[in-house]
């Protein structure tokens, strides 16, 4: 007998109803009060104005909060060695998945660093070399210039050696009593001048010149010896292993701006004789694969190493050639195949490295994961532009979910589902304007969904040069011995696909000096009490401004200085160690994130306190100082600058720790319009600029160059390429592919030749819209 069939449909399984990331009441930074529903397995952009919210969104909620609960999962004795991290102010989150954040932040500069141990294609390289090298130098960390087992004795695995510049070190007519020597913090009357001076090994009052074989050994290169000056033991050592311990031992960019200039006058850094800058010993140098050894295979450009590793037939270690193989076939892929695995990984540039840590997720087999992008155009040449949608679609259709804060058309295009924030920035930002698809955004009338088709057109006329910048047998990197004369007192773009020589033309080729003033993307150097207004020196004439009214010392109004709270020391914020349970920051009871001492507060200028001056935004402070009772021309004029430069939205005390790589360029930019400099070299100056704020820069590049500057612009911004009087366009390829010029000349002629890449993209981009 048969049973009747149910006619209705199963019930849907409770483990299915998962399928959207919920966020209710978001509040972090600007947000104000965001929901948001998001799918789960599908491609989200978020789009937006510069500081309308993204990153506080993406980053600082939905990724914040799924490594919060990631490192919760571990044990209290793990937590202790992970960094601290507090809940993010947002009602409910729902939904979450294991986060891996792929962000821009350039990769250490430390010099032991590469592009191969920052993967793991070094380590599985070095494996092979143990297993199939003749002779075997031995296990595979005999093969690392970062051990001593497998480390060049003479240069300890650096690759360079140092030498000194001595008259940089000395004055050699003057005694040490009258100040001789001329090392930073090294004066007579400081403690290492005591040192030196009450050492017995040296005569204080003998001019160096006259001092014996013995007297300059000891001065310069004396090992560390225990001696007693005034009664106190203390160590006395010769001045290079001195500077060589305090100063090289320490990464250059950490170094203070005077100690840098220092060391780049004094130290001169030779390729090590004994290794020929291969970092390694003569056992690891000697052990090859057919004729090859692991310097030369990490020396070469990856795409050639792909194709040699391809070539090796070895079953012992088979599973690993095939890893390593994906693995170098995966930065080729990416577009990362000009590299070359011993390329310090320092050197990249932010979307570089973003690249090279996107590696490492391709070829893995998680699933069901949140992968969240930090603009991953950034960097790339509309034709790189179409391989990264590519490898983000991969991501998606592997079962994840891939969140990326995006600018470019192009790739906003791809997305599945669109959110978009503003409609402004800073305190006008900070709202949801638009969510759902692609063509949904383009009829909503948002400023993303009117700017999303805008197109730049060529000029119709271009500036003559008022004279020429000769550059000759350019050979850096992967420079053919190139000869261009750049166009002074225009606006010259340089463009190419990434890799194809473009830094390596204008950072490495123009000479210093010459009035150049080079404005890039990298980290500000500064702590979490560094921000916009003590970096730009706006803050000495508030100060004073604030001082004079009141009749006090401007002292009083400096967070770091005699004004702060006494209870954060000036910070705004308690850091509580919990000993092994992850540390706590809460805003300081007694100035309520304030900074400043209640008294101080209590001193007004426009009628308002120093506290709510620095919470203002650039825009507003522009205001208050530009007119009326609190006018101050002095800051006035900074802070011009900086609402010139597309920074109105940030507030004068917002940490410089957490802005972007193009906030942190435009700073930069806007605190050296004020220098006289004649040439100003840009990188990429259009990474995190909205659709609409790049009509902005533009109009501020034209300032710039009607004002007698000569502007260089690295960029792949069509709109940038359009505007430009004359394009510099580097290829044809990346790498050894690349390092040519392919074309000078104004863009009309560019778009009308149509003989490179470039050209055949910014053709297509003035002449049409995207394919809808």
């Amino acid at each position: 007998m048969s049973t009747p069939t149910d006619p209705r449909p199963p019930a849907p399984h409770a483990a299915d109803s998962h399928d959207l990331i919920r966020v209710q009441g978001a509040r972090v930074n600007n947000l104000k009060d965001v929901s948001v529903e998001i799918p789960k397995r599908r491609l989200t952009v978020f789009t937006g104005v510069s500081g309308s919210g993204k990153s506080s969104l993406v980053f600082g909620t939905i990724a914040a909060e799924s490594q919060r609960l990631i490192n919760e999962t571990y044990s209290a004795f793990v937590q202790g060695f992970m960094p601290t991290l507090a809940r993010p102010e947002v009602d409910v989150l729902e939904g979450l998945t294991t986060a891996i954040i792929v962000d821009q932040e350039r990769m250490g500069a430390n010099s032991r660093s590469t592009v191969g141990t920052a993967t793991d294609a070094n380590a599985m390289l070095r494996i092979v070399f143990s297993r199939l090298g003749e002779p075997s130098a031995g296990p595979s960390f005999h093969y690392s210039f970062n051990v001593p087992a497998g480390a060049c004795p003479r240069c300890e695995g650096m690759g360079n050696v140092t030498d000194f510049d001595l008259t940089q070190l000395y004055d050699e007519n003057k005694s040490l009593a009258e100040g001789a020597l001329t090392i930073p913090g090294y004066s007579m009357d400081g403690w290492y001048g005591r040192i030196y001076m009450g050492s017995g090994f040296l005569d204080p009052d003998k001019p160096l010149r006259d001092y014996t074989e013995t007297e300059l050994h000891d001065l310069l290169r004396k090992e560390a010896t225990r001696i007693k000056v005034d009664n106190i033991n203390v160590t006395y050592e010769g001045l290079i292993p001195r500077i060589q311990k305090s100063f090289l031992s320490k990464d250059r960019e950490a170094l203070q701006p005077h100690i840098r200039a220092f060391v780049d006058r004094a130290v001169i850094f030779t390729t090590c004789p004994e290794c020929g800058g291969s970092r390694l010993n003569e056992a690891a140098r000697s052990s090859r694969i057919g004729g090859i050894n692991i310097a030369d295979a990490c020396a070469m450009q990856i795409s050639d190493l792909a194709e040699w590793v391809r070539g090796l037939d070895s079953p012992s270690v088979a599973p690993l050639l095939a890893t390593l193989q994906r693995t170098l076939d995966s930065f080729v892929e990416i577009g990362l195949g000009y590299l070359s695995l011993d390329r310090p990984s320092g050197t990249l540039s932010g979307g570089e490295a973003q690249r090279t840590k996107m590696v490492r997720h391709l070829g893995s087999s998680l699933t069901d994961v949140t992968y969240v992008f930090d603009e991953p155009t950034s960097g790339l040449h509309p034709h790189d532009i179409q391989r990264m949608n590519n490898l983000l679609l991969r991501l998606r259709d592997k079962g994840n979910t891939v969140l990326v804060v995006e600018h470019k058309p192009e790739m906003i295009v791809i997305a599945d589902h669109v959110v978009d924030l503003g409609p402004g920035a800073g305190t006008a930002g900070g709202a949801v304007c638009f969510e759902g698809t692609v063509e949904g955004l383009r009829a909503g009338g948002t400023v993303t969904g009117r700017h999303l088709d805008d197109r730049a057109a060529l000029k119709p006329s271009v500036r003559k040069p008022t004279g020429t910048l000769e550059i000759r047998g350019a050979n850096a990197n992967n420079l053919r011995d190139v000869d261009v004369d750049i166009p002074l007192g225009v606006l010259v773009v340089v463009t190419g696909v990434a890799g194809s020589g473009k830094s390596s033309l204008i950072h490495g080729s123009i000479p210093a000096g010459a009035g150049v003033v080079s404005i890039d993307q990298g980290a500000i150097r500064g702590s979490r009490r560094s921000n916009p207004a003590t970096y730009t020196g706006l803050l000495d004439p508030i100060r004073k401004a604030f001082a004079k009214a009141n009749g006090v010392k401007p002292a009083l109004f400096s967070a770091n200085s005699a004004g702060a709270c006494p209870n954060c020391n000036g910070a705004g914020v308690v850091y509580t160690d919990l000993a092994m349970m992850a540390g706590v920051a809460t805003t300081c009871e007694e100035c309520e994130g304030k900074r400043f001492q209640a008294s101080v507060l209590d001193h007004l200028f426009g009628g308002r306190d120093i506290s709510e001056v620095l919470a203002m935004p650039v825009a507003e402070a522009e205001e208050f100082f530009g007119s009326g009772e609190a006018r101050t021309p002095a800051a006035h004029a900074i802070l011009k600058r900086l609402a010139d430069v597309g920074l109105g939205y940030l507030s004068l005390g917002q940490p410089l720790t957490t802005l972007s790589g193009g906030e942190r360029q435009r700073l930069k930019l806007a605190t050296h319009m004020a220098a006289d400099g004649g040439v100003y070299v840009l990188d990429e100056p259009t990474t995190g600029l909205h659709l609409a704020d790049v009509e902005q820069l533009l109009g501020l590049l034209d300032r710039l160059v009607d004002s007698g500057k000569s502007v260089i612009v690295i960029e792949h911004h069509q709109a940038v390429m359009a505007h430009a009087d004359w394009i510099i366009d580097l290829g044809p390829g990346a790498g050894h592919d690349g390092g040519r010029i392919v074309f000078e000349g104004t863009p009309a002629d560019l778009v009308a030749a149509r003989s490179t890449l470039t050209g055949e993209h910014l053709a297509a981009y003035v002449g049409a819209t995207l394919a809808r």
